[in-house]
């Protein structure tokens, strides 16, 4: 079977994927929900005064605010309907799954299966509204104690600008939260690491575009743009590398007699990648440091000191804000991990099937086996994520190039390529698969 699978992966052309209508339909459909979604980072939000809020992004949109508005592909810079993106969320899947496993409640509901877990996708979507809520009120109040050289943000402050902000963000987050599922269950899946994916494939030909500008004034040397744009290509290769490593445990199956013939006695392999996690911990940790810079909108810069202490500490760059982001990238690694692979269940479902691990008795040693063995490969797996993501600050700060090269951008663009690249191959295969059946069908019928 598994010859078959790699025969018929081999021979993927564009004459099979020409006879793939639904593949086509995903694709399309996907295509199509992502325009709608760069079209809505351009809708911008009513009663902001676009001169004086690009002056100020001019001036402050190079922190970590500059970071989120490379998730939103833009659309923070513009204040548009889509300001928040896709991150209250995020967020609030971080804390529901949190919550999941230390809340008894809710882990009883993740046990029932297809119906627990519709109830706490439901009550994601409550708590993605009261952040969003937050958020978008946080944003109001900021943007109303904002003034830039040529004038203030605001066009007309108050209650009705502050409720309308309110109401358009939280419904352009809900939209895309609906966008996002809607890809997954009609598209090619990952919707909402495809949304956060488009959103930073728009801007990189701009930041291409700003770094080979750099070159042209004299900023960056030829030779240093030359070195970054090899430094990305080493950095994608090292990314793949990564993301395609796992460790193979062998798993051996008894011979068993059914009448007067021998049954198994084959092996097989339990693979184990390397990042379990995936672009998860990047993702939740850059979500969550988004919290510290809302709540200090609230004072549009104009808060006690305590406030402007804590947002310098975690600024860009800054060693408190380097040491929280590795320790939250290797916090959501460890447990994400432990979300998606539980050592116990697979020790018992090989138990149960008569697999067992050659050299380790099955049951409770085997389930400590994969533990152990997990945890050093998460171990590398959090340094690989935490190195690539901390990169960009480095150039930053020694090189003044731009955010897209290297670091969480990069990780996110090549992982969720060659998720998206992996799901349109199974569904090929799929295909492929049925015109077999098909074609089986007929000639059994003309026999």
């Amino acid at each position: 079977m598994a010859s078959a699978a790699e025969q018929l992966a081999a021979n993927f052309n564009f004459g099979a994927f020409s006879k793939a209508t639904e593949l086509k339909k995903r694709l399309w459909f996907t295509l199509g929900a992502l325009i709608v979604y760069r079209l809505g980072t351009y809708v911008p939000l009513p009663g902001i005064d676009p001169v004086a809020l690009n002056d100020i992004f001019s001036r402050q949109g190079g922190g970590l605010i500059g970071m989120f508005d490379m998730f939103s592909g833009g659309a923070l810079s513009r204040m548009t309907i889509f300001a928040l993106n896709v991150m209250p969320y995020i967020s609030a899947s971080i804390i529901m799954q949190l919550m999941t496993a230390v809340v008894p409640t809710l882990e009883e509901l993740k046990k029932e299966g297809e119906t627990g877990r519709k109830k706490i996708n439901q009550y994601t979507r409550y708590l993605t509204v009261l952040l969003a809520t937050v958020q978008g009120y946080g944003i109001a109040v900021g943007l109303e104690r904002s003034t830039s050289s040529v004038g203030s943000v605001v066009i007309n402050p108050g209650f009705f600008f502050e409720i309308t902000t309110v109401i358009t963000i939280v419904g352009g987050t809900m939209f895309l939260m609906w966008l996002g599922e809607q890809i997954t269950q009609r598209g090619v899946g990952n919707g909402i690491s495809l949304i956060i994916f488009a959103g930073i494939v728009a801007n990189l030909p701009a930041a291409l575009a700003q770094t080979l500008d750099l070159g042209r004034t004299g900023a960056l040397s030829t030779a240093l743009i030359v070195g970054l744009l090899l430094m990305v290509v080493a950095v994608i290769a090292f990314i793949v590398f990564m993301e395609r490593a796992q460790r193979r445990i062998v798993v051996q199956y008894p011979k068993r007699q059914v009448g007067n013939r021998m049954f198994g006695g084959e092996s097989s392999h339990l693979p184990l990648k390397l990042n379990t996690s995936g672009v998860i911990p990047p993702i939740f940790a850059s979500s969550l440091l988004l919290l510290p810079a809302t709540f200090a909108g609230f004072s549009g810069g104009q808060g006690p000191g305590w406030m402007t202490d804590i947002t310098a500490y975690l600024g860009r760059g800054q060693p408190g804000y380097l040491l929280i982001y590795v320790s939250l990238i290797v916090f959501f690694a460890f447990f994400y991990t432990a979300v998606v692979f539980n050592p116990s269940d697979t020790a018992d479902n090989l138990k149960k099937y008569g697999g067992f691990v050659p050299g380790i008795r099955p049951g409770k040693n085997t389930a400590e086996y994969l533990d152990f063995v997990l945890t050093r490969l998460t171990v590398v797996g959090a340094t690989y994520l935490s190195a690539v993501c901390i990169l960009p600050e480095i150039l930053i700060s020694q090189y003044a190039v731009p955010f897209y090269f290297g670091g969480t951008s990069l990780l996110i663009v090549v992982s969720v390529t060659m998720d998206t690249v992996g799901q349109i191959h199974a569904h090929m295969l799929a295909h492929q698969y049925e015109g077999l059946i098909k074609k089986s069908k007929l000639r059994g019928r003309r026999g």
